[in-house]
């Protein structure tokens, strides 16, 4: 015999509840679940494609014993712009000769790489083609842990995979193949397979909030997206200039903890910095006068307590802007004038 469940509410009412009409409640809620994912996959499924790869390998790339030959892959990608212009990873591009692009609605085209940059894992491509349907924007600052959201993408060339969850963590770090870290990485557990990159990750309204990048492999349910808000300045600066410009001072160097005493007798903000192991020849660090073995604790009025924290100070608005070096050389504490050049990384793909 089915009882009926006695609720009271804040008023001081009882009403009754059979489980006939919570069960229709939870068929609601998993009907309006589905709407939203339906939806936001019918809206954005015209937009994504699926990018093709062929990289030449030299003859010492290539196996022993076997002719240079190429190797192909594949991956996602998304038109953003109704003149062709696809957002997708770089690790899904980079050093590719040649790219191919298949549309959800059967039609193929040869792409052009306009631009790529593996400090961020994003690249842009386009095709010459019509009747192209762009993808919605929408902004990764108004997400909230815990939101719905829905990856569509290629996995195993499978076209127009759908697979959903939920934003698990935001403000990750994720360090790039260039050793770079990307920064305000959105985490989620909506399911990934290689293939994936490159594609959209979208709220349940059907806007784009992230680029999907990475997998940690053997976990289950530990996915990374690249906000949306860093792919479209990284996807304007590609556009516009075929590259993201940086800075860079000519270092190689690894992460120190200080001793305490330094710490405490020059006053620093920091426990940690960065121990020049070489400078480069007639680079910014060596025409400073940085010498093997300083240890560089501030970069103009910001304290630096490792590598990844001068790398974010070193942006395309310090190239050519002379500012300061704090290095702790020995014992002492020093200020050194210091003018970055443009990195050549990025002056050179």
């Amino acid at each position: 015999m089915k009882r009926a469940l006695r609720l009271v509410s804040t008023d001081g009412i009882e009403k009754t509840s059979s489980p006939d009409a919570a069960s229709a409640s939870d068929d609601n809620l998993l009907d309006a679940y589905s709407a939203a994912v339906v939806k936001a996959a019918e809206k954005v499924s015209p937009s994504v494609v699926n990018v093709e790869i062929r990289r030449n390998l030299t003859s010492q790339q290539a196996p022993l014993f076997r002719r240079p030959n190429d190797i192909r892959g594949s991956g996602s990608g998304f038109i953003f712009t109704p003149d062709g212009f696809i957002l997708t990873n770089s690790h899904v591009v980079h050093h590719a000769s040649k790219i191919d692009v298949a549309l959800p609605d059967g039609r193929r085209f040869e792409a052009n790489l306009i631009g790529d940059d593996p400090d961020t894992d994003l690249a842009v491509i386009r095709i010459n083609a019509s009747n192209l349907v762009p993808a919605e924007f929408g902004d990764s600052k108004s997400i909230r842990v815990g939101q719905l959201v829905i990856a569509i993408g290629n996995p195993y060339g499978f076209q127009c995979t759908v697979t959903a969850g939920v934003v698990s963590a935001l403000g990750r770090s994720l360090r790039s193949q260039s050793g770079r870290l990307i920064d305000n990485v959105i985490q989620t557990d909506a399911a990934l397979n290689p293939g994936n990159s490159g594609g959209p990750l979208v709220t349940s309204h059907g806007e784009i909030i992230g680029v999907n990048t990475a997998v940690i492999l053997p976990a289950q349910g530990l996915c990374f997206a690249i906000a949306i808000n860093t792919a479209k300045f990284v996807a304007g600066r590609l556009i516009r200039d075929g590259k993201i410009k940086r800075s860079y001072i000519g270092v190689a160097g690894q992460n120190m903890l200080l001793p305490r005493r330094l710490v405490r007798f020059h006053n620093l903000p920091v426990e940690t910095g960065v121990m020049v192991l070489s400078t480069e020849r007639n680079s910014p660090a060596e025409r400073a006068g940085l010498r093997e073995g300083d240890v560089i604790v501030g970069y103009g009025d910001q304290s630096v307590a490792g590598i990844d924290d001068l790398h974010r100070l070193l942006t395309d608005a310090a190239i050519g802007l002379q500012s300061t070096l704090t290095v702790i050389r020995r014992s002492e504490k020093i200020v050194l004038d210091i003018i970055p050049d443009e990195s050549r990384a990025t002056s050179d793909r």
